[in-house]
C-alpha cells in the first residue's frame, strides 16, 4: 500500500478543521451559525477573525478558551472567549450542536467557584 493510499483516510475535507485543544476533526457545518468557530466539544476556539464574524482577519491564530457564557438581549447564549496569546476577548454565538453539559459547567462557574470567599455573605 502507498503512503498516499495510507494517509488519505486521515486527511481533512477542506470543510473541517482540526480542534488545536482537544485535536477533534470538526465540521464546518453548525446548526444555528453560518460561521462555525469553536468546537462543540470542548467549546475552545482559535483565534481567526478580528472585527466581525467570519472575517477571518485576525493575525494572532492562538487558542481561544472558552471563559464564560452570557445571555445576550434576545435571549441567545453566547460564548465568552479569551486568546491565550493577545487576551483579547470575543462573544461567539453557541451552535446547536455544542456539548450541553460543557455550557453548563461555564455557566454555573460563577456559583461553583464566586470571586470571594462565601462567608463573606454572613457579615452583610
Amino acid at each position: 500500500m502507498s503512503r498516499d493510499q495510507r494517509t488519505r483516510a486521515r486527511r481533512r475535507m477542506p470543510d473541517t478543521f482540526r480542534c488545536q485543544h482537544c485535536r477533534l476533526d470538526v465540521s464546518l457545518d453548525a446548526p444555528g451559525t453560518t460561521h462555525r468557530n469553536h468546537c462543540p466539544t470542548c467549546l475552545w476556539s482559535r483565534h481567526l477573525d478580528d472585527d466581525a464574524p467570519g472575517d477571518r482577519a485576525a493575525e494572532c491564530g492562538s487558542s481561544m478558551e472558552p471563559i464564560a457564557v452570557c445571555v445576550r438581549g434576545d435571549g441567545e447564549w453566547a460564548l465568552v472567549h479569551r486568546c491565550a496569546h493577545c487576551r483579547t476577548v470575543h462573544l461567539n454565538r453557541i451552535a446547536g450542536d455544542d456539548n450541553p453539559l460543557m455550557l453548563m459547567r461555564l455557566a454555573v462557574r460563577p456559583l461553583a467557584q464566586p470571586p470571594f470567599p462565601l462567608e463573606w455573605l454572613a457579615t452583610l
